[in-house]
């Protein structure tokens, strides 16, 4: 299993180009889709600033020179919840604040593929599995979205998860996270009362995650840019990182053997055939999608993972293409529109779960081309299908994974004899990512997602 974590991103901003040519037609896409159709909202953006009430929306480079909020506060600002029946009437786009060089109505865009950047996310989802329900677990930024990918809650041990109580922001000040944070950084809690100012804590958790649960040989690794940011989630995991003191490093053996600095390692340990039993995939800033940081290289590097498990011939017998599931998501929803609303779970987590809806591509040997799912989906849903594909009681962690409905097994047919793999076209690939000399910066250069 390879999970690919991307930045910032929802269907209706990033997979416009599943709705016309040379991809599909208008009546590829609805709001209220058949199994054959994809849940994109193309026009009649929904806008309460508007004498119309909605906005048609218009195009912004993939690579674009702003950023739009995607705290807690922006999430509660865009769903602009109804008083009477507490649903989102998703009508609050236009109160979340942009910083950076925004254009009008920055919020109500969606990326331009008249150049065909985005075209490899477009032929994975059309040649494989897409999800119209995939919605990220938490309302809010990147600290805590990675928590919930990686160990089913941001809250800091099991006792506040079944209490309600959350980190729902990144840190108080920069990217440095988790228990090498600097004495005095802080992350914002959210319980079933809302966010409290001054209700925050060092942000160095205990409890168990997904790598807690392997065991006969199932081994992990996670690919990141850096050791202390927001997006090191096993970083914030105290029996994990084993951190030297505030400031410092992590020490834990099982950082250490686990842990890997560099994510285009994930493409040599491939072509190597050292590929884990579970990959977790963390871009850096340059191939991450986040707004007013990439330079457009998402497509493509997602594709030179994909392409070079597809073609991987040598390794595990008759390579990994026949034995290995891949799901491409992303972490959040970046403060940019959609359309979906999101359910929102019964108390004490309903104040934090469920947050917008984020893409979610699921690939395999075993995934029926074109395949649309129509069941909801969040960061649990992963861990679930995890879960079950390496013969773990689902729901073991007690977390996300157990609150989940759905595990994703329906994206996998075996009954099916393995399809043969097709490589993605992408302007740039494994040979020039291996061999990237840039500094691979985190996935957002600011770091504070606010």
């Amino acid at each position: 299993m390879v999970v690919i974590f991307q930045e910032n991103r929802t269907p209706d901003n990033l997979f416009q180009g599943l709705c016309s040519a040379p991809f599909g037609s208008a009546a590829s896409c609805s709001t209220s889709p058949t199994d054959s159709q994809y849940n994109i909202q193309t026009k009649n953006w929904l806008n309460r600033h508007s004498a119309t009430g909605v906005t048609q929306p218009s195009t912004v480079a993939l690579a674009n020179k702003y950023d739009l909020s995607h705290a807690h506060g922006a999430f509660v600002a865009q769903c602009d919840k109804d008083a009477i029946t507490g649903a989102c009437k998703m009508d609050g786009s236009g109160d979340v604040y942009c910083t950076g060089t925004c254009p009008s109505q920055p919020q109500f865009r969606y990326v331009d593929n008249s150049r065909g950047v985005v075209t490899p996310y477009l032929q994975l989802a059309m040649r494989y599995g897409w999800a119209n329900y995939m919605f990220q677990t938490n309302q809010g930024p990147s600290f805590p979205a990675h928590q919930f990918i990686f160990g089913g809650t941001s809250a800091p041990s099991a006792a506040d998860d079944a209490a309600g109580i959350y980190a729902s922001e990144n840190m108080s000040s920069g990217s440095v996270a988790g228990c090498t944070a600097t004495t005095g950084t802080t992350v914002q809690l959210i319980d079933p009362t809302g966010e409290t100012k001054g209700n925050a804590v060092y942000p160095c958790f205990e409890h168990s995650t997904m790598a807690d649960l392997l065991s006969g040989g199932v081994t992990w690794r996670y690919y990141t840019p850096s050791e202390g940011s927001i997006w090191t989630a096993p970083g914030a995991i105290n029996h994990i990182c084993q951190s030297t003191g505030p400031g410092g490093k992590c020490a834990g053996t099982d950082f250490s053997a686990n842990v890997d600095l560099k994510p285009a390692d994930v493409l040599s340990d491939i072509a190597t055939c050292k590929l884990r039993s579970i990959s977790w995939v963390i871009p850096s800033g340059a191939n991450s999608d986040h707004a007013d940081s990439n330079d457009g290289g998402g497509p493509s590097w997602v594709a030179s993972i994909v392409n070079a498990i597809g073609n991987n011939t040598g390794c595990d017998g008759k390579g990994y293409w026949q034995n290995t599931a891949i799901v491409i998501t992303w972490d959040d929803w970046g403060g940019w529109y959609d359309h979906e609303r999101p359910t929102t779970l019964g108390q004490p987590y309903g104040d934090y779960q469920y947050g917008f809806r984020v893409p979610l591509i699921f690939v395999s040997a075993y995934t029926a081309a074109g395949y649309i799912n129509n069941n909801r989906h969040d960061f649990g849903s992963i861990l679930r299908f995890l879960e079950h594909n390496f013969g773990i009681a689902q729901g073991a962690l007690n977390f996300a994974d157990n609150r989940a409905v759905n595990d994703m097994t329906g994206f996998y047919d075996f009954t099916q004899a393995p399809r043969t793999y097709q490589t993605i076209a992408a302007p740039k690939n494994a040979n020039f990512f291996l061999h990237d000399k840039r500094k691979a910066t985190d996935p957002d250069d600011d770091g504070d997602d606010k």
